[in-house]
């Protein structure tokens, strides 16, 4: 398994990938507001049952994240199928590294490939001098939080109404 940068060609596969995922859990949202303060709590919920559930992005905005000349990684096997990609954008007056999109097919899921992608995007940021990655994921997306919390990124806010969709953005954020 070895992680490249991105070709056209690549970004095209990226389209054709599986990117929906089935969770057991949520982080639901309680906010609580009076003249003094307003608290918000996420609790994690277990779901009556697995739920499937659609990933909030278009792959239509994966060209133009290509082009921006950002950072946009795929990994591939020995047999030179993509398993997974990640793009991200550098926002250099803040010192990070957004990453828009990690996506791993759904065959090669839970093989390490998203935590190959990760390595390559904390070297890109190093190497271009950014100290922290931002990833921003759906409160319905246990298993994508999970992954974060395991490899060291702290919740630091979120977005209600982010998505197209409407769903809640988490962010979470690592020094590089």
């Amino acid at each position: 398994m070895h992680t490249l940068s991105a070709e056209l060609a690549d970004v095209n596969y990226c389209y054709k990938m599986v990117n929906s995922y089935t969770t057991e859990y949520v982080w639901q949202m309680r906010s609580q507001e009076n003249e003094r303060a307003i608290n918000v709590h996420f609790d994690t919920v277990r779901l009556p049952r697995p739920m499937r559930v659609e990933y909030p992005r278009s792959p239509n905005e994966l060209i133009d994240h290509w082009q921006q000349d950002g950072c946009f990684l795929i990994v591939r096997n020995f047999k030179d199928e993509t398993l997974g990609y990640l793009d991200a954008l550098p926002h250099s007056s803040q010192n990070l590294l957004w990453v828009a999109n990690l996506v791993i097919d759904q065959p090669y899921r839970q093989q390490g490939v998203a935590t190959k992608l990760l390595k390559s995007a904390f070297r890109w940021a190093t190497e271009h001098h950014l100290g922290q990655l931002m990833l921003e994921i759906q409160t319905k997306n246990f298993p994508a939080i999970s992954f974060a919390r395991k490899h060291g990124f702290h919740f630091c806010g979120y977005n209600e109404r982010y998505y197209p969709n409407g769903d809640i953005a988490l962010f979470f954020s690592r020094t590089t």
